[in-house]
């Protein structure tokens, strides 16, 4: 039987960092709450290959999948709105389509032709996308397009997506696009103007949108709805307003609130019984508003101005607090030059998280000390974890000790690069990435948290816990408390006398969901709370 899935298409205009990943997840999460089951794509019409060697200044963090691909933040948001896990082909680069091509027109796919955008890459474009839809199963896919409509390099996608809509048949394809509608303080009025022109842009490609989605800073009335929907060509009723909320997870509840669900399901011709379900999405919600009991979390990193380079780790942290049922304030401390342990002394927890590069690693190696000598928890996350055994070996004999990554030359290397990893010399081949399995040993933090003895987590780096140094760590008092199941890498390290002292080599952020808190961020976090109550 071949597998018919309908598509909505999400474009975005006015402005980029709207909003549409959000927007995206949002409508997934209405759509699974019907019982239906949902996948998504992101584009990314940027010519990298994938996000691996992006700046999270420019891009916000590098989401890792099971399968090991290195993706967009968004696939992050869509993996906790949808709770369900996505593959790295969800994220479809102009790099890899480009890539394809190539390589079929190399071994002779293309005999005798042109290769030209039309067909050829629009049709990869297409194929890409039927791919992941046929391998899903999914009822429902949603495709956001990455950037701002009338970009030069989203061209392709757009003109490869109209031409899914002819083929996949009008009732199977819908378009929903994304706009800003700005408040103009000093005329005392929104306006719809540029909300119009970037649909007249989109409707130049050939796309006329189903139904446009307009962000503002507050909300708008129905009067900016009529005016919008008569001058884009669009159903009143298809004229939505997702005013900014406090909280992401109330995006759902908001367009639910403007029948988004409902508007979809007669549009692509949905076969569902009853309307959303968001009971449970509702009661998440509530819990991630509490006020109080309020517990203080000092995040030590390089990326610290653009919490977008973390978001993960926040979402993650946000879960844990909602699950105990405590608000969790996040302060962003830079690990740079200027560091001092002073602005970590009022709080009641900290945690370093996962980097690459020289650039603050001292400032996190002070945090590690300040916090095993005043006896304050700590989370280290990947680096965050080498921090932690290079600042122990330090502290009980092992002068000098650090990473090869940032001293070759140092006397006690208690972090080292994998033997095989320094024989690849490809800058996005030389990692660890995606889904490991770590044995969790009996007795320590870990499997306290955990409650079992076999976990699978997601990985992103090039250095290890160096096993030459491991029985003398062991000697000094560290726990490796986690290990791959053969024992050779080092997962996870605690140490006994502390409230709280616990680095994963892996990255635990990437399996939180709202409805279902990672064990250790939640363990982590009561320990901060203990913390703060004595």
């Amino acid at each position: 039987m071949v597998h018919l899935a309908k598509y909505i298409v999400v474009t975005g205009g006015v402005v980029s960092s709207i909003g549409k990943g959000i927007t995206a997840a949002s409508i997934g999460r209405i759509l699974r709450s019907y019982g239906l089951s949902v996948t998504a794509i992101k584009i990314d019409p940027y010519l990298n290959w994938d996000s691996g060697t992006l700046n999270p200044y420019q891009h916000g963090e590098v989401f890792v999948t099971d399968d090991g691909m290195e993706t967009d933040l968004d696939l992050g948001h869509y993996e906790r709105f949808l709770d369900s896990d996505l593959p790295g082909e969800a994220n479809i680069t102009t790099g890899k389509v480009y890539l394809s091509v190539i390589n079929k027109e190399r071994s002779g796919d293309y005999l005798g032709s042109c290769v030209q955008i039309i067909p050829h890459i629009t049709d990869e474009i297409k194929s890409m996308i039927r791919g992941i839809a046929d391998k899903s199963g999914a009822e429902v896919v949603l495709v956001e397009v990455g950037g701002t409509v009338g970009d030069i390099e989203g061209q392709p996608f757009l003109e490869a997506l109209r031409q899914l809509r002819n083929e996949e048949g009008h009732e199977n394809v819908m378009f929903v696009h994304v706009t800003y509608v700005p408040y103009l303080r000093a005329a005392g009025e929104f306006k719809t103007k540029p909300t119009q022109h970037s649909t007249k842009e989109l409707r130049s490609t050939g796309i006329n949108p189903d139904m446009i989605i307009c962000r503002s800073e507050m909300p708008i009335d129905s009067s900016l709805k009529k005016k919008i929907a008569h001058f884009c060509d669009v159903e009143e009723e298809a004229v939505v307003n997702a005013p900014d909320a406090s909280s992401i997870y109330e995006v759902p509840l908001v367009l639910d609130s403007e029948n988004v669900g409902e508007y979809i399901v007669k549009r692509i011709e949905l076969d569902v019984e009853g309307g959303a379900d968001l009971k449970e999405w509702r009661k998440i919600v509530e819990s991630l508003m509490i006020d109080e009991p309020v517990v203080t979390v000092g995040i030590v990193g390089k990326y610290v101005e653009l919490e977008d380079s973390y978001i993960s780790i926040r979402e993650a942290l946000r879960h844990a607090a909602a699950h105990l049922g405590i608000r969790v304030e996040i302060e962003w401390i830079s690990a740079d030059d200027n560091f001092s342990v002073d602005e970590l002394r009022h709080l009641d927890s900290i945690l370093i998280p996962g980097g690459f590069g020289e650039r603050g690693i001292s400032g996190k190696l002070d945090a590690v000390r300040f916090a095993l000598q005043e006896k304050i928890p700590i989370f280290g996350i990947c680096l965050g974890m080498q921090c932690m055994v290079i600042e122990f070996a330090r502290l009980n004999g092992m002068e000098g000790a650090n990473s090869t990554e940032f001293n070759q030359d140092t006397p006690y290397p208690v972090i080292d690069m994998m033997e095989e990893q320094k024989r690849i010399r490809k800058m996005g081949g030389t990692m660890r990435l995606g889904s490991y399995e770590c044995r969790v040993r009996e007795g320590t933090l870990a499997h306290e948290a955990y409650g079992e003895e076999l976990v699978t987590e997601r990985h992103r780096h090039r250095f290890e816990l160096n096993n030459e140094f491991r029985d003398e760590l062991e000697d000094k008092g560290l726990v490796i408390s986690g290990t791959s199941p053969d024992e050779f890498l080092v997962e996870i390290v605690e140490i006994r006398d502390h409230p709280w002292f616990l680095g994963c080599q892996f990255h635990p952020e990437f399996k939180s969901r709202p409805n279902r808190a990672h064990p250790l961020f939640v363990s982590f976090l009561k320990a901060a709370f203990e913390n703060r109550e004595s």
